[in-house]
């Protein structure tokens, strides 16, 4: 069981680790950013000629080191991308009633760069291992790829917990393109996908006459895949998971970055609300009355149809938009602020009758 075991264990540390440290980084002050990405891509370096290095090493620790040689390549990816270095040619919030095909390509425009990023890494892994006996690196990246695209694409069709509160400051607009929703039909067909490979990859450990190298291997990529389905399933639970990176979060604050947090409303906001009381708490919203509140935003019915607001950066946008049958009003608070309480009161006082 320990050539399982301790795989598995391996692989749970490292993701923990390697996400609180790129939350750590990216939530420091931005002057940081430079001396962060320059160690970082030392390491994007060491990973690279040890992929190369490890190309005929199909043994325990050949496993072991091209997993963490993958998961290096990815985290310098994902650092470029949560420090603002590369993002995409938009940096500016979903304009309010963007549907279609158009809300398509200007969520796209935000992570163009960084998905070019993406297939850049794969193809230098790739050329590094092809044909090689070791081909954990390879795998590493393509899991992480695959996953990460899934749980885009489902926060992007809407998710009950989008993990806006993560994104630093300097990424605040890109929440601004999620949508929330209780479920979407793509995630069932995600989670069970992804299990089936989780199983498949597993069903390698334990296959009969398995060599050292294949058991290290399969538990420790069948696990990250785990994990990866984890992940998807926070995406429709209702749980604070950025506790589990609490030590990371809280060094924002000591930093003089307080960490920000999240509040969804879906209940109590049945009844239509009036435009007029709506722009006035944004406008207050804004003047900082509620505190440092970093985003506001949702969709609430009108007497007309539907109305769509979005607070982000001191600036307000409001749009009459078209929901379908099954919609439903919810509303989002991402700061620092302790009041979220007496906002939630506020805007609850915006769906009483003008004359109330």
């Amino acid at each position: 069981m320990a050539a399982i075991g301790i795989p598995v264990l391996v692989t749970i540390f490292a993701w923990w680790f390697s996400t609180g440290l790129i939350l750590l980084l990216d939530g420091l002050r931005r002057e940081t950013f430079r001396r962060s990405m320059a160690f970082a891509t030392a390491f994007l370096m060491a990973a690279l000629v040890g992929i190369w290095g490890l190309r005929d090493e199909a043994t325990v620790a050949g496993a072991y080191l091209g997993f963490l040689c993958g998961l290096a390549v990815w985290g310098w990816i994902e650092l470029s991308f949560l420090t603002g270095v590369i993002t995409g040619p938009v940096r500016t919030p979903c304009p309010p009633g963007l549907s279609g095909a158009r809300r398509v390509l200007a969520a796209i425009g935000v992570i163009l760069w960084h998905e070019l990023a993406i297939i850049g890494g794969a193809a230098a892994i790739v050329a590094l291992s092809w044909g090689a006996a070791n081909q954990v690196a390879a795998w590493t990246f393509a899991i992480l790829w695959v996953m990460r695209q899934s749980t885009k694409i489902n926060i992007f069709l809407g998710a009950r917990n989008t993990g806006e509160v993560f994104l630093p400051d300097h990424l605040r607009y890109i929440g601004s393109y999620f949508r929330h929703r209780s479920m979407n039909l793509l995630f069932p067909v995600s989670v069970m996908a992804a299990t089936l490979f989780c199983a498949w990859l597993f069903h390698h450990a334990f296959t009969a006459g398995a060599t050292p190298f294949d058991v290290t291997a399969a538990s420790l990529l069948g696990t990250l895949a785990a994990l990866a389905v984890l992940e998807h399933w926070f995406l429709m639970m209702p749980l604070p998971i950025e506790r589990l990176w609490r030590w990371a979060m809280d060094r924002r604050e000591a930093a003089g970055r307080p960490a920000p947090r999240m509040a969804a409303w879906e209940s109590g906001l049945s009844a239509p609300c009036d435009a007029d009381r709506l722009g006035r708490l944004l406008s207050d919203v804004a003047d900082g009355a509620y505190g440092p509140v970093e985003s506001l935003r949702g969709t609430l019915r009108s007497p007309s149809g539907w109305v769509q607001f979005d607070m982000t950066e001191g600036r307000a946008r409001v749009a009459s938009v078209t929901q379908g049958a099954n919609a439903a009003p919810r509303v989002v608070a991402v700061g620092a602020t302790g009041d979220l309480m007496r906002l939630r009161a506020a805007l609850l006082a915006c769906l009483r009758p003008a004359a109330a």
